[in-house]
């Protein structure tokens, strides 16, 4: 049985406390919401803290008292809007980041107005993680490596990668100056694809990051956050005329990670594209968007389709380091793109 080592954890009233308590120890703590990756990797010793600061019920409902600046002058701040999880805004939708995946998943609001996040939500992992897992969470999720999840045990036998010890080689391609590991969080390409933002607070005060300037193609340093930096929440533009889903292809349909994802978009007026936004997961360190701009101006009729699909399967670039071949991991993202944009089509 792995077992968690020992750690000291701390509830903080506040998010200034918790960021307080982040920066007097920054080489030694970590957060933590829902918990279901960060508790599993400090067993297998992946994260080693000895401060673990809980702050689920913080970026839940702690937003009273103006810690966050309103979005835009249009917009109302978050302490107007009060302390629910999730919350309508008069031109979006504004989701708590402690707000659980089961929550997002089911919420009337996601399901009629941002089908894809929806969906993404719903197929992470099982749903007794989905109960406690939380959309800040699987939007800050740890990158992933056949070579690097695994026990500290098998570790320790096979040999370390460079994201667990810096001083040695990238175990998937040995001339790589950098980490290969895969982001593989489901909501991501399914939020980047319906124009999210994050609100962000930390040391240096709040501040707004259009969700796909986010990651950086690095699977060690994969999250362009500041240290000590919160999510605290998702904010989405308005629906109106858009329509989205997902896809995901994995070992088994159910719990397992993507090892390969497509969100599409597309805004429509009249039968005709006005705007399009296609994201993949899983076929790189990062998140990609793709251009879909073929889309727009068409009826989403095949050709257009096809040439979007085929900048998807560019766009992918999967290395040997998680289930399935990188060739059908290609194949896969042209694929589920032409299966998703197929089925926002008129009826």
């Amino acid at each position: 049985m792995l077992r968690l080592p020992r750690f000291r954890f701390v509830s903080p009233p506040s998010i200034e406390e918790a960021i307080h308590i982040r920066t007097e120890h920054p080489a030694t703590s970590m957060y933590v919401a829902g918990g279901t990756d960060v508790y599993p990797k400090m067993k297998r010793r992946q994260f080693q803290p000895e401060v673990v600061i809980a702050i689920g019920g913080l970026v839940r409902d702690d937003f009273r008292g103006g810690t966050l600046a309103p979005l835009a002058d249009t917009l109302p701040s978050v302490a107007e809007e009060g302390p629910l999880p999730l919350g309508p805004l008069p031109l979006g939708l504004r989701i708590g980041a402690g707000a659980t995946l089961t929550e997002v998943a089911e919420h009337p609001r996601v399901r009629e107005g941002y089908r894809a996040l929806s969906i993404a939500a719903g197929l992470v992992s099982t749903p007794q993680l989905r109960n406690m897992g939380t959309i800040g969470g699987n939007v800050c999720l740890d990158t992933r490596c056949n070579w690097y999840d695994q026990s500290l045990f098998w570790r320790t036998a096979e040999g370390y990668c460079m994201k667990t010890h810096g001083d040695v080689v990238c175990r998937v391609a040995t001339s790589s100056p950098r980490c290969l590991a895969v982001a593989s969080a489901d909501t991501v390409p399914a939020l980047i694809a319906l124009g999210a933002q994050i609100n962000v607070v930390g040391p240096n005060g709040a501040r707004t990051i259009d969700l796909a300037e986010c990651y950086r193609e690095d699977g060690i340093n994969y999250l362009a956050l500041e240290p000590g930096e919160i999510v605290t929440e998702i904010v989405l533009p308005p629906s109106d005329g858009w329509r989205s889903t997902y896809l995901k292809q994995r070992d088994r349909n159910s719990f397992d990670f993507p090892i390969a994802g497509v969100a599409a978009a597309v805004r429509m007026d009249r039968g005709v594209v006005t705007d399009a936004r296609v994201a993949i997961t899983a076929l790189g360190s990062r998140p990609v968007r793709v251009d879909a701009s073929a889309l727009v101006g068409t009826k989403l009729d095949d050709e257009a389709i096809g040439a979007v699909a085929d900048a998807t399967h560019k766009a992918a670039r999967p290395m040997d380091n998680t289930s399935g071949t990188i060739s059908q991991r290609k194949r896969a993202a042209r694929v589920f793109a032409d299966r998703a944009l197929r089925s926002l089509r008129d009826d």
